[in-house]
């Protein structure tokens, strides 16, 4: 049994107790005042019928907790409890009381009443136990639906982070193999530097924010493996303040955004090339832009239509639920990608 259906349970006892006292303390009052056959007498009726209705409500709540009958089935079996009740109501209130002929009298007349008080009481346990249950099975359904999502999303989150390795991994091997005869300790540099950037790539697996100071930390280690392939042509300026260190985004956001840079601003121009991560806290939310320049003359970028550019649409919007987080724009000879993250007040 789950904690919500345990809490669930005790809950719907205390509000039957709570019924049950109740109507035993109206009815001993009810029957002290309008037949005055004294307080134990009318006490020991009103706590008899009450707590052997009680008992077969309880009788009702098994039935619908291990079993969900018809309707008609359902009052066939209030019928029969009521009618049980009514017996052992009879027999027991005569063993407890040394009742008078003017008090066995009203005992007899008032068996009829008293056997349609306890199939409405038993009906009504019925009903009001049905509506609980239905309301727990729904309330479990919606969670099971609400996990059942969370877990999806999730595993889409780990396949477009996964998805974005194997691009990076091959060009960075295809490099070490170019620079093992000719520059063998580079080679070294770049294999351990890969090394390291995978190895952190590991420990964030599990991670769905980390500060931006981290994800600096780990985008350098990526931007140092690039240099080796690039050499001189390319070079990063970082602008940062330090109020934004300590805010938060996913893990590994930034890396595809600085390749799709690095591959229009190296690729279609000639010479150096500067690519600059700029990041500021407006309002509520980490701003990151990223700037590359590119040759007009050339092939025109495409406003994120590559693969990391949409795979990162696509996170922010699983983790989110918005797809103006992303956007890019050309001008003149310099293309832009903006991030922008939300921050829990």
């Amino acid at each position: 049994m789950s904690t919500i259906q345990g809490f669930s349970y005790r809950r719907l006892g205390y509000f039957f107790l709570l019924w049950c006292t109740c109507w035993i303390v109206l009815q001993a009052i009810a029957l002290e005042y309008t037949f005055d056959f004294g307080w134990r007498a009318s006490l020991i009726d009103a706590v008899v019928t009450n707590v052997i209705i009680a008992i077969a409500g309880y009788d009702m709540i098994l039935v619908m907790k291990y079993y969900h009958p018809r309707p008609v089935v359902r009052i066939a079996i209030s019928v029969a409890l009521a009618a049980i009740s009514v017996f052992a109501m009879h027999h027991i209130i005569v063993l407890l009381l040394d009742v008078t002929p003017v008090y066995l009298d009203f005992l007899d007349r008032s068996l009829l009443i008293r056997g349609l008080y306890a199939w409405l009481m038993i009906a009504l346990v019925s009903a009001v136990t049905g509506l609980w249950f239905t309301m727990i099975e729904r309330q479990e359904a919606e969670e099971r639906k609400i996990a059942t999502e969370r877990l999806a999303r999730e595993a889409e989150l780990m396949r477009l982070r996964q998805q974005l390795q194997p691009h990076f991994l091959f060009n960075s091997l295809n490099s070490i193999s170019a620079l093992v005869g000719i520059k063998p300790e580079e080679a070294r540099k770049m294999i351990q530097q890969l090394s390291d950037f995978f190895r952190g790539t590991l420990r964030k697996e599990e991670q769905q924010l980390i500060p931006l100071s981290e994800e600096l930390e780990h985008l350098t280690l990526y931007l140092e493996i690039e240099k080796v392939r690039f050499g001189h042509r390319l070079r990063t300026h970082v602008a940062c303040g330090d109020e934004t260190l300590s805010l938060k985004l996913p893990p590994m956001l930034l890396q595809p955004v600085v390749e799709n840079a690095i591959k229009f601003g190296l690729y279609d121009t000639l010479g150096e090339t500067v690519i600059r991560i700029n990041a500021t806290k407006e309002g509520g939310m980490l701003k990151i832009e990223v700037t590359n320049p590119f040759d007009p003359g050339s092939a025109p970028p495409r406003y994120g239509t590559g693969f990391g550019l949409n795979s990162i649409r696509r996170r922010l919007y699983l983790l989110f639920a918005r797809h103006d987080l992303l956007t890019t724009s050309q001008k003149e000879n310099t293309f832009t990608t903006t991030i922008k993250i939300p921050q829990n007040a």
